[in-house]
């Protein structure tokens, strides 16, 4: 029998490459977002597409019982869907901070919990959660969007436990600086929330360095990401965690052997 991965996010970036991925190697995909038309590519190789905005319970839900009602089963789940809000704590609406969580913790939270009943039955089970290695780290005027990736962080280590009786495992990936829209969007966001006003000068350095990082020959080539997504999905004994990606292993080090002020030292010599 072939087992059944879905993936969030698949409309773009890392969830199609891991979608393409997986489905090479013999699995039934779903790929799932709200552009679904962004995933014409996945439904011409025969990979299934279902339409999905984390930020509706009634999407979630119809995603969820589409794909059960279909297949009987998910073995695979992949919770890609993400994105970066950033601006200063003054300057961002409470709105789009609560957005920013429905995105990458409570929609992620609600499939999970949709799908842990079918993967309890059948006694066996993969969730992969697509953290950052900004749930490790911080970055100026990042604080909302960090906080999910910190709050996802957490949440698989306390998941990772209470499913182990049940044969599912729980595996966080901590992406690095990638050749994605990611940070254009990113950048994009900050200077329309904080380039202006008492945190322009600090948003509008940030904005550029960032852009300026992102273009960089040196970030991995997402298919990378696709492949390390695909391992920690299908590992017969998985890490509890794969980094993977431009600047993450450095970063994530400095912090963690040197501590917060030589870290914030320099982070901030970044920006001049």
């Amino acid at each position: 029998m072939k087992k059944v991965a879905l993936i969030t996010g698949a409309s773009s970036g890392m969830g199609k490459s891991t979608a393409h991925e997986l489905f090479s190697q013999g699995y039934i995909v779903y790929g799932a977002a709200r552009r679904t038309e962004e995933m014409n590519d996945l439904k011409a190789k025969g990979m299934g597409v279902v339409s999905l905005d984390l930020t509706h319970d009634a999407s979630i839900v119809e995603a969820v019982n589409t794909i059960l009602k279909k297949e009987g089963r998910i073995d695979i789940l992949v919770n890609n869907a993400g994105y970066g809000s950033y601006g200063a704590v003054e300057d961002v609406p409470l709105d789009e901070a609560r957005r920013q969580f429905e995105v990458n913790l409570f929609g992620m939270a609600r499939l999970t919990q949709l799908i842990l009943p079918a993967m309890r039955t059948q006694k066996s089970g993969r969730i992969v959660n697509i953290s950052s290695m900004g749930g490790k780290i911080y970055t100026p005027l990042g604080a909302w969007y960090h906080a999910t990736k910190h709050a996802v962080e957490g949440y698989s280590d306390c998941l990772r436990l209470e499913l182990k009786e049940f044969g599912i495992d729980v595996v966080v990936v901590e992406p690095g600086i990638i050749k994605t829209e990611w940070g254009k969007i990113a950048a994009e966001n900050l200077k329309k929330t904080s380039g202006k006003g008492a945190y322009a000068n600090f948003a509008n350095k940030i904005t550029e360095n960032t852009i300026r990082i992102y273009n960089g020959r040196q970030n991995t080539d997402v298919n990378v990401l696709g492949k390390t997504i695909a391992k920690a999905a299908t590992d017969k004994s998985p890490k509890t965690r794969y980094v993977k990606g431009f600047g993450a292993k450095p970063a994530m080090a400095v912090r963690k052997w040197f501590g917060d002020k030589v870290y914030d030292y320099v982070i901030m010599s970044q920006v001049k």
